[in-house]
């Protein structure tokens, strides 16, 4: 009786875990198709270029199969090739024109690491948004990484030159001989925009294997428990941006449905 229970049980969860998959998915698709929506009434581009790669795709592997007699199965493989093509151009455009939309509200460029650098084969990223800030709200960012610490910074380069300097030292204590970069954000000279911050980070030298990052994480990481406040956070309570960076998700989507009205 307590067998015929528990199988009955473990049915019943498991059929409630389909149906959450399903859900998941469900909402998935619909939250993709209203980015879709949104995104094509203000990039006009958008369609013609996914159907240029589709098309293009088909065609293409379709007089590739014609010198085998085998036209038709390699359409329909390019004519897939095509869709995944189309897709990736998709999102490319979309993560371009949010972050233009957002590229001057403040943390915008820590929200945009840690959505962008995830850890793959060989590859791992622990990304800490807001870990220091001058009195004028620039802000500093750290990524440990492959590459070793990249310190990313928003704001002002001659008000964050003494807080960019206190933080590498203080690595440097606590972790010598760790490669430090530094990457302002912005559009001037020497500076990187939110968009390209994934690309210019993923381009720099790889001293470190996936392990070898966990270990120089955790030294790095005392930093941040050590007591007294960290350099360059001003006195007192901090700014309301500072406090919830995850909130820069919302307001990404509040300014993506207001163009798309």
């Amino acid at each position: 009786m307590a067998q015929g229970q528990d199988k009955a049980a473990e049915k019943a969860a498991k059929k409630e875990q389909r149906a959450a998959k399903r859900a998941q998915r469900k909402n998935t698709r619909k939250q993709m198709w209203q980015a879709f929506q949104m995104q094509r009434k203000q990039d006009k581009a958008l369609i013609p270029l996914m159907l240029l790669a589709i098309l293009g795709m088909g065609l293409l592997f379709f007089l590739i199969g014609l010198l085998f007699n085998g036209q038709w199965f390699m359409m329909i493989l390019g004519l897939g090739i095509g869709f995944l093509i189309a897709m990736i151009i998709f999102t490319r455009r979309l993560e371009r024109d949010m972050y233009k939309r957002v590229e001057d509200q403040p943390g915008v460029a820590g929200w945009a690491l840690d959505n962008q650098l995830k850890n793959t084969m060989g590859v791992a990223w622990k990304v800490e948004q807001g870990i220091a800030m001058t009195r004028q709200q620039d802000i500093v960012h750290r990524v440990i990484g492959n590459p070793g610490v990249v310190f990313v910074a928003e704001g002002n380069k001659n008000r964050l030159k003494p807080t960019m300097t206190q933080l590498k030292r203080r690595v440097d204590k606590l972790a010598g001989g760790v490669p430090i970069y530094e990457v302002y954000v912005g559009d001037g000279e020497d500076e990187v925009a939110v968009g390209k911050l994934r690309n210019h980070i993923m381009r720099l030298p790889r001293n470190y294997s996936k392990n070898e990052v966990y270990a120089v994480a955790r030294k790095i990481e005392a930093m941040d428990n050590a007591p007294g406040q960290m350099p360059g956070v001003p006195k007192g309570p901090v700014p309301h941006q500072a406090q919830n960076m995850a909130g820069m998700n919302r307001r990404m989507r509040r300014a993506q449905e207001r163009k798309g009205k």
